[in-house]
């Protein structure tokens, strides 16, 4: 057993899809990584598989490439060396018993070899429609056991998990029957960046900001999670996907979860994941077809400039069907029906080709009643008070409040106390991928998904796709055409329906 709690236990890893793009850009440096720091173990292996032939040279070869490539630390000969002789390879197919039998053979090999103890990791970076057919055949392969007093067997999922309420039940009806709950580690990079887990830090561990964070004080909070790209070659995936179903569901869900949960009783996976449920319960479903158009804005980009060239607007994209009503932009009001929270709006939005790449939660507090600065406010917007929660890019926290100008006069103005990671420990974040993969192998779920989890934020995203779906049988009902979607120019903040859902309640979004 090792003696420090941060290092990996012997183990094998199997990574399905290992010669794809997630698996070159992000798990493999991530590995390398964590090999660097010292924290895997001297015995471990790590076992490709895909449908690509290569040989355990080629792949290492190919590994050392998306190294050079994609890593943010330069290259160690001597230590890749040392690496590379844990890396392996075997080809073969998702559906193919034959292909399973040899891979619970080598994976046997690769246990008396490095004398991983019995302990199994199988990492899914495939695409979804081969998640059952994988975990069917390591089932009957004899690979998909249960944890014993000796060993562990644990399962890595990557989203999307599902595709509605109905299918993501449907999934995790089909892997409980070959793997218990606690095996699986259904897993949303987003957890994984230290601006997110910190938000758990920055309000519960300082007595100044815990207080007043629920509706006594917060007029509203805002979360943004905007790229700057268009869906370039991705049409034929994201036609089949949008934005609510790639981003809200998942990575945006959670950030309202976060944001919003009770304190937990004690920092462990049930504790923490417990109070995420409880606020995505809280979350109040649209449950009426048609209910979607006063709480729910979706939009697709046009032509238009990004990043200095001309991109097609979603419409003319490859793969994308012409009268698409898949949406690359969406902003959600939600209520949160809680104690906290009551009457606390909660605005979210997501998009393509938007102003700028940028994941930030904003909580603005309510106006002060301005008695003594009532003649003041006749000549200057006095804004509220607001914390910025910056995840990417420059990741930090930024407070700002109102101070008074120097002069004779009283001349108020916003003014901004800004706190960097980078600056503060003068070190740029762990990737994501680095800090989850090491949770699972030490056997941490916290920051994965559970159950119940996945299904009820599928359940309230469920409520908007069938409202939509009744919005669009309208439009062909009554008009015999396809419905069209609002649109929006690429580097711009989305459509005007997304402002005029805050403005008609006062409010306007925070734009950086």
């Amino acid at each position: 057993m090792n003696k420090n709690k941060h290092i990996a236990p012997p183990v094998t890893l199997v990574v399905f899809g290992a010669s794809g793009d997630l698996a070159r850009r992000k798990l493999m440096p991530a590995l390398y990584s964590l090999y660097r720091q010292g924290l895997l173990p001297p015995d471990f292996a790590v076992l490709g598989f895909a449908r690509t032939k290569y040989s355990d040279e080629a792949f290492r070869s190919l590994v050392h490439d998306s190294l050079k490539e994609y890593s943010d630390q330069e290259v160690d000969e001597s230590n890749w060396a040392d690496f590379a002789v844990h890396l392996f390879y075997q080809p073969g197919s998702y559906n193919d018993r034959a292909s399973f039998d040899a891979l619970a053979a080598h994976v046997d090999e690769l246990d008396a070899q490095f004398a991983t103890e019995g302990n199994r990791i199988f990492y899914l970076s495939t695409p979804p429609m081969v998640f059952k057919p994988i975990t069917t055949l390591l089932s009957e392969a004899g690979l998909a056991r249960r944890d014993s007093d000796g060993s562990f067997t644990r399962l890595i999922i990557e989203k999307p998990f599902g595709r509605d309420l109905q299918s993501a039940q449907d999934l995790n009806r089909h892997l409980h029957q070959h793997f218990d709950e606690d095996q699986i580690y259904r897993i949303d990079h987003y957890l994984g960046k230290e601006t997110v887990q910190n938000i758990l830090v920055f309000r519960f561990g300082n007595g100044i900001f815990e207080p007043i964070w629920n509706r006594n004080y917060v007029d509203n909070v805002q979360i943004t999670v905007a790229e700057s790209l268009g869906i370039g070659t991705r049409g034929g995936y994201y036609d089949q996907a949008g934005a609510i179903r790639d981003m809200v569901q998942n990575h945006v869900m959670q950030l309202v979860a976060l944001t919003a949960m009770e304190p937990p009783v004690s920092y462990d996976a049930k504790a923490v994941r417990d109070q995420k449920v409880n606020v995505m319960r809280s979350i109040q479903p649209l449950r009426k077809v048609g209910y979607a158009e006063g709480c729910v804005v979706r939009a697709q980009y046009g032509r238009g400039m990004v990043d200095g060239q001309e991109i097609p607007g979603y419409l003319e994209t490859p793969g994308v069907a012409p009268d698409s009503t898949t949406e690359t932009f969406v902003a959600w009001r939600m209520q949160i029906n809680n104690w906290r929270w009551n009457g606390v709006p909660f605005y979210v939005r997501t998009g393509k080709a938007m102003a700028k790449k940028l994941t930030e939660i904003n909580v603005i507090f309510k106006r002060p009643p301005l008695m003594f600065f009532e003649e003041v406010d006749n000549k200057f917007h006095i804004p509220s008070n607001e914390i910025t929660l910056r995840i990417q890019p420059n990741e930090g926290i930024h407070l700002r409040f109102d101070a008074k100008r120097p002069g004779p006069e009283l001349d108020v103005e916003p003014v901004t106390m800004d706190f960097l990671y980078e600056e503060a420990f003068h070190r740029e974040s762990a990737e994501a991928y680095e800090r989850l993969l090491l949770d699972a192998l030490l056997g941490d779920s916290t920051l994965f998904i559970r159950r119940d989890e996945v299904e009820v934020a599928w359940d309230r995203v469920t409520t908007v796709l069938d409202s939509w779906r009744g919005q669009e049988e309208e439009a062909l009902r009554t008009t015999g055409k396809p419905l069209r979607l609002p649109t929006y120019a690429p580097g711009s903040w989305g459509p005007p329906e997304a402002d005029a859902l805050l403005a008609a309640e006062g409010r306007r979004w925070r734009n950086r």
